[in-house]
């Protein structure tokens, strides 16, 4: 019997090159698995540390091949194969939703930076920018000073912390949004306010800090959930900026983000917010 195949008729053991080829893995591939403890060899010599596979083995080889062309971390491929077969399979599915954001912001990100290098304007354009009345509102508010990479995590912290607030008053009033009070940017960090209307006059109690809202005419374009990403969302500004001052209209307050649908919910294709500045 040849050496690459010794006991057990059933699942022979091979060397680390017929198992490679069979795998359609290379051999220092097999050695990081090994090192990373994803695909582990069933024997390693104890003087010569030659490597040898069992035949069962192949189906989890093939596995990580497939993962690792779905650009999967090591990381990743490790839990998932760690997991039973239902989980496992929820694991990869919420994997592929994340490459599916990441690619539709790119996508997003991609057009936003060919008009621009093209001389064509940012992406939403001008002619997408929309006018609405805004009555005046009371607002709960929580502001600090937040740097870019910080800003996500700190909106859906603050916005859980007012909705909570909230339901002393009958719960929000209108959806939220966040006033840029400085640049957010990688050299600016604001101020950031978040705000969130609710139906209660200006004697609330509790921690959380309120201020009423002025009525006002605002310009405002619609984005989806890819083109929220930073930075191809700073296109949107510029389209209303640009809208107003095109018909010499001039921006009487801050801009803002107006999130009136659940991000964690929607689509990339799915509409999400407005981008709105207060206008004369």
């Amino acid at each position: 019997m040849s050496r690459e195949r010794e006991e057990g008729p059933d699942d022979p053991l091979m060397s680390i090159g017929v198992f490679a080829r069979r795998a359609r893995l290379s051999m220092k591939a097999l050695r990081l698995y090994d090192r990373q403890g994803l695909l582990r060899p069933a024997r390693v010599d104890p003087v010569s540390g030659y490597r040898r596979y069992r035949e069962s083995q192949l189906a989890t080889a093939r596995t990580v091949v497939l993962l690792r062309r779905l650009d999967m971390p090591l990381a990743e491929v490790a839990k998932v194969l760690a997991a039973p077969g239902p989980a496992g399979a929820e694991l990869v599915a919420a994997h592929w939703e994340a490459v599916e954001r990441r690619v539709a912001a790119q996508r997003e990100l991609a057009a936003h930076l060919r008009d621009r290098l093209s001389g064509e304007g940012g992406s939403p354009r001008m002619d997408e920018v929309r006018e609405r009345e805004v009555p005046e509102q009371v607002v709960l508010t929580e502001q600090r000073h937040v740097r870019v990479e910080e800003l996500p995590g700190w909106i859906d912290a603050a916005t859980k912390r007012l909705c909570g607030a909230a339901q002393a008053y009958g719960g929000p009033a209108g959806p939220v949004f966040v006033v840029y009070h400085g640049e957010v940017d990688e050299d600016g960090d604001g101020p950031v306010e978040i705000c969130l209307p609710v139906a209660a006059g200006d004697d609330i109690e509790g921690d959380a800090a309120v201020r009423r809202e002025p009525a006002h005419r605002e310009a405002y374009v619609r984005l989806t959930k890819a083109q929220v990403e930073f930075p191809q969302i700073l296109s949107a500004y510029d389209a209303v900026v640009q809208w107003a001052a095109a018909r010499g209209r001039a921006c009487t307050g801050a801009g803002r983000e107006v999130y009136f649908a659940d991000r964690d919910g929607a689509g990339p294709a799915d509409e999400v917010c407005d981008v709105a500045f207060p206008v004369d």
